[in-house]
């Protein structure tokens, strides 16, 4: 019996597949026959991975170098409780043999760079985008406009989600839409600005049917368009994208050949720090000399300018610290002494960069940014200290 390149077993699980006209017995094979690449195993990672694996995507790459953290679980579906400290790429791989034991698992431990990535992303059909920062971002998208291969774009921030094809054959790329980053500091995190679990499974549901069409060649992709959900308002927006002539990936005359320093050009490379006579410039110290200091008989004022529900989760409260929130810091100002030296601390160190350049503007002289933050904290000098 002729079972069209597919085993029986396949042939069931696939079966509703199969029914569709538009799949049938040949897409069912195609998608078998496919190579995917998902870069992240996160938030928008767990769902387009879960459900490309149960599609019957044949291979499955997976580009991940992080651990599972107890504050991942409210929205990274591939892992579960008993996975917590975890290799990401471990509990992706064990999640997805689970889910469909005839898909083949690659894991790629890399924090994904120049270096590599033009390597890792032409070995794949489509890469689908599960990022989370602007640097790796512009450079998926790079590394696939000169790879040649189509780009399933996602992002989620608080309550609103976007998704895109980008880097297909006369399409747009991300740098059309977004030719430069936004400032250093102007767009929180999801760790920083929150982000409602759900949201996530929604987008990257959206990733997973985008690239199943892109691989049967099936419907209308979302090349050309961008797709905006408003979870709060359940309401999509769709916004008309071209091709901009003059990109410099993408464009007639593109000026950029080769990848770039990515980190350099969103800002976030530490600039050389500027001696002018305001004194806006920001003193860096490191948390074993923080910690010396604040054990000393002369400490410096410690101050948090986290959110409250950060203060809550972990603090350094029987350290001195004070939380005073760094939308709230500039009508607060008189709160923080100036008789003494400041340190002031935030999740990793931009926030509170930004609080110890404006407390410098204000003429407070003698104010340091804790490099790193309470991460680097939690990691140096408290080890099991809970950080979000």
């Amino acid at each position: 019996m002729d079972l069209h390149g597919l085993t029986r077993p396949e042939l069931i699980r696939y079966s509703r597949h199969i029914a569709l006209p538009e799949i049938g017995f040949a897409g069912q094979r195609r998608l078998k026959e496919s190579r995917v690449l998902c870069v992240g195993a996160g938030g928008l990672g767990s769902p387009l991975a879960l459900y490309l694996a149960a599609a019957g995507v044949g291979t499955l790459g997976i580009v991940d170098f992080d651990r599972v953290d107890l504050s991942n679980l409210q929205r990274q579906l591939l892992h579960g409780t008993s996975d917590v400290g975890r290799s990401k790429l471990d509990s992706a791989e064990s999640r997805l043999r689970d889910v469909n034991p005839h898909v083949r698992v690659e894991k790629i431990e890399t924090r994904l760079s120049s270096a590599d990535a033009l390597r890792i992303v032409s070995e794949w059909d489509v890469v689908v985008d599960g990022t989370d920062n602007f640097p790796t971002r512009y450079l998926v998208n790079d590394a696939c406009v000169l790879s040649g291969k189509p780009n399933v774009y996602g992002s989620v921030f608080r309550w609103e989600g976007q998704a895109s094809v980008f880097a297909t054959e006369g399409g747009p790329c991300y740098r059309c839409l977004f030719r430069e980053p936004p400032p250093p500091g102007l767009v929180p995190n999801c760790a920083e600005g929150g982000v409602v679990g759900v949201l996530p499974g929604i987008i990257g549901s959206i990733q997973a049917l985008e690239t199943i069409k892109l691989l049967l060649g099936a419907g209308t992709t979302l090349a050309g368009r961008l797709l905006i959900f408003d979870a709060l308002g359940l309401e999509w927006r769709e916004v008309t994208l071209r091709r901009n002539p003059a990109c410099p990936i993408c464009g007639d005359h593109p000026t950029q050949t080769e990848l770039i320093d990515y980190e350099a050009f969103c800002g976030v490379t530490p600039a050389p720090e500027i001696d002018d006579t305001n004194h806006a410039d920001v003193e860096e110290v490191d948390v074993r000399t923080a910690s010396a200091q604040l054990a000393s008989a002369s400490p410096p004022f410690l101050l948090d300018v986290r959110e409250p529900w950060e203060w809550a989760v972990s603090n350094l409260a029987e350290r001195g610290a004070r939380l005073i929130p760094l939308d709230e810091l500039e009508s607060r100002l008189g709160e923080v002494p100036d008789d003494r030296p400041v340190v002031v601390y935030c999740r990793t160190g931009q926030r509170s960069e930004d609080a110890a350049r404006m407390m410098r503007q204000a003429g407070r002289d003698r104010v340091a940014n804790l490099r790193g933050g309470i991460v680097a904290w939690a990691r140096e000098i408290e080890p099991g200290l809970p950080v979000v």
